[in-house]
């Protein structure tokens, strides 16, 4: 998958140093991954959370932080829209 604004996951990971590996093995998994359904992202990634067609909230570094994409099956990529801590993510609209 073709992974767009991995900028936003290496500045939070410069505000929350624990979140790195976890940011950084998620990277590049999705970045080798070729998922043509969410139903094969689900079968890698269990516990991460479909909301509609398109978007997927990850659970990052035991749930306390939450990361939000939008996934394109049909173009093979994933662009980072959000990240924040749990707290934050309780904020979020959809």
């Amino acid at each position: 998958m073709r992974l767009v604004g991995a900028i936003r996951l290496a500045e939070f990971a410069g505000r929350h140093a624990d979140a790195k590996p976890d940011l950084e093995a998620w990277r590049l998994e999705v970045q080798a991954a070729n998922w043509s359904t969410p139903h094969e992202l689900k079968a890698r990634y269990p516990k991460a959370t479909l909301i509609g067609a398109r978007d997927v909230v990850f659970n990052i570094r035991h749930n306390r932080y939450r990361l939000h994409v939008t996934v394109d099956y049909q173009s093979g990529s994933v662009v980072v829209r959000r990240i924040g801590t749990h707290a934050e993510h309780d904020r979020w609209t959809f």
